[in-house]
């Protein structure tokens, strides 16, 4: 009895060690997508980017990257929230959704970035958009919060687009 009491008691006061590194590893994850994405970014914003005809409403450079950091860590804020709920279909399908929608954001900054097609990142980038509303649908009965989480990425991944298609025009 004495050994099934003391496990109890260990396992209800430690849930936060367990809940701490579920969300760590959300953040790693989303911020690895960040980085794998930097990697096609960061070489050519001096060379290719910079000889670029960009619209007047083109953000400093230097706004990106704290944007996408915070942008990164409440995706892996609605991903620990989705992970935390009752398992059901809709939450796998929600997580499902997040995972392709995670690949596309990477793979935008390849083509875009490292490839240079403009054309084919606009189309990219609008997939992108669908799968991030989709994730939204799935994600709403599960947990409003994680929507919730979603909803700035889903304004700075418009405004990406709308700059996008604007520097595809342009050049």
């Amino acid at each position: 009895m004495s050994t099934m009491s003391s496990y109890n008691t260990t396992h209800e006061t430690r849930p936060w060690l367990r809940n701490a590194g579920i969300f760590i590893g959300c953040l790693i994850l989303c911020q690895a997508a960040g980085a794998l994405g930097t990697i096609a970014t960061i070489p050519n914003i001096p060379t290719w980017y910079a000889s670029l005809n960009k619209p007047s409403f083109q953000p400093p450079n230097w706004l990106f990257g704290p944007v996408w950091t915070l942008l990164y860590t409440l995706m892996a804020v609605s991903l620990y929230l989705l992970i935390r709920a009752v398992p059901s279909q809709q939450r796998t399908r929600a997580i499902s959704i997040f995972a392709v929608q995670l690949l596309l954001n990477t793979i935008w900054s390849f083509l875009f970035f490292q490839f240079h097609l403009l054309g084919i990142s606009l189309g990219e980038i609008l997939l992108l958009l669908l799968s991030m509303i989709a994730f939204c649908i799935a994600a709403w009965p599960v947990h409003r919060v994680a929507v919730y989480c979603f909803l700035p990425y889903i304004a700075w991944v418009s405004f990406a687009s709308l700059l996008n298609g604007s520097v595809w025009y342009m050049n």
